[in-house]
Formats: C-alpha cells, sequence, structure tokens
C-alpha cells in the first residue's frame, strides 16, 4: 500500500519546483494539499531544517539543506522517520546528479525533469520494500528525530487566502502605474497639419520633376530625390 502520494524537490529560496514525480492522484482532497505544498514551497527558508503538518488524511513532510528541499505529501499512517529517511534519499540522490551552479541557474519550472524517473523508483522503493531492509536508515533518522525534533506547522501555515499568507506579514503589492495619453495641442496639431502639408507639397513637386526629367535628361534625378527625401523625412 502507498503511504508515499507525491514528492518534489524544489529551490529553498524561491520555492521554483526543480522535480517532481507523477501525479497519479486527482481527488479533491489531494488536489488541496498539492495547492498548500506549493504554499509551503514558498515559505521554506522560514523554517529550520525539517517540517511537517498533518491533517486527517495526508500530511506535508519536507527536508531542506543548503539551497535544496524535499517536499513529499503522505498518509497520516506514515511513520515520520520513514517520510524524513525517503526525503534524506531523494536529497543526497538530487545534489549528487547536480551541482550548485546548475541549481541556482535554472530560471523555469521542472529545469530537471530527467530526475522525475528517480524520484519514482525512490517513492517506489519506500512505499513497497519492507521497512526491515532500511532498518538501519530508519533508526539513524529516528535519532535525530528525538535530538531535534521538526517543526510542527498547522495547517493555516500552509493556507494561502485571497493571496494573502495566513500567520504571516500580508505582501503589500503596488498596482501598476496607469499611463494616459496627453491630449493633442493646438500648437501639436498645427505641427502636423504643417508637417502633411509639407510632405504633400514635396511629393508634388518630385513627381512633376521626375516626369519632366525623364523626358529631357537623366541628369536631374538629383532634383528628384531633393524633393522626395525631404517627403519621406515628413511622413515619419
Amino acid at each position: 500500500m502507498s503511504v508515499i502520494f507525491f514528492a518534489c524537490v524544489v529551490r529553498v529560496r524561491d520555492g521554483l519546483p526543480l522535480s517532481a514525480s507523477t501525479d497519479f492522484y486527482h481527488t479533491q482532497d489531494f488536489l488541496e494539499w498539492r495547492r498548500r505544498l506549493k504554499s509551503l514551497a514558498l515559505r521554506l527558508a522560514q523554517y529550520p531544517g525539517r517540517g511537517s503538518a498533518e491533517g486527517c488524511d495526508f500530511s506535508i513532510h519536507f527536508s531542506s539543506f543548503g539551497d535544496v528541499a524535499c517536499m513529499a505529501i503522505c498518509s497520516c499512517q506514515c511513520p515520520a522517520a520513514m517520510a524524513f529517511c525517503f526525503l534524506e534519499t531523494l536529497w543526497w540522490e538530487f545534489t549528487a546528479s547536480y551541482d550548485t551552479t546548475c541549481i541556482g541557474l535554472a530560471s523555469r519550472p521542472y529545469a530537471f525533469l530527467e530526475f522525475d524517473s528517480i524520484i519514482q523508483k525512490v517513492k517506489w522503493h519506500f512505499n513497497y520494500v519492507s521497512s526491515s531492509q532500511m532498518e538501519c536508515s530508519l533508526e539513524k533518522i529516528q535519532e535525530e528525530l528525538k535530538l531535534q525534533p521538526p517543526a510542527v506547522l498547522t495547517l493555516e501555515d500552509t493556507d494561502v487566502a485571497n493571496g494573502v499568507m495566513n500567520g504571516h506579514t500580508p505582501m503589500h503589492l503596488e498596482p501598476a502605474p496607469n499611463f494616459r495619453m496627453e491630449p493633442v495641442t493646438a500648437l501639436g496639431i498645427l505641427s502636423l497639419i504643417l508637417n502633411i502639408m509639407c510632405a504633400a507639397l514635396n511629393l508634388i513637386r518630385g513627381v512633376h520633376l521626375a516626369e519632366h526629367s525623364l523626358q529631357v535628361a537623366h541628369e536631374e534625378i538629383g532634383n528628384i530625390l531633393a524633393f522626395l527625401v525631404p517627403f519621406v523625412a515628413c511622413i515619419f
């Protein structure tokens, strides 16, 4: 029976998702916890290295070190030691595959898509391999949790309502400046009319000179351009 439903690797400083397991669960409750996990990922820098938020059916666990954090949605029957053992294994796998420079330069979500298969593999191992085969790792994590318990988060800590983070200082978003074009002044209208008139006169004189010059000689092409170039300048 699956006890780890979803896992992802995120960047701590901005919550950018770097890789994630394939999502096979689409119930309303699970999608709500996915939303909570995404909200929590944006604020991981505020919390210590390990933390948990528990509900009736699901729980969120996260483990972070440096600029990388691993997060998981588990069933409430999943022991905390097993969840953190899973997250630590993921962390070691990811940091062994990618250096800090690549992680820091990532600019789009799920930039390390190829790591998804590793998450699936590790998740399957923890879901279907007996705990006796990883007893040593679990005992080590259990001792660490006794010495340094993970932070306990409430559901409000993982929630975002109306764009405001509950339990935290609201983010003040300034509206974008509303630019309005100024009405054209009388001087501007006069300038526009004179410019159109100059362009029309230059065009008319250039066309008439072209008709005359092409019939008489080809040496006066420069004179034609002398009217057509100002016409183009007036148009611009």
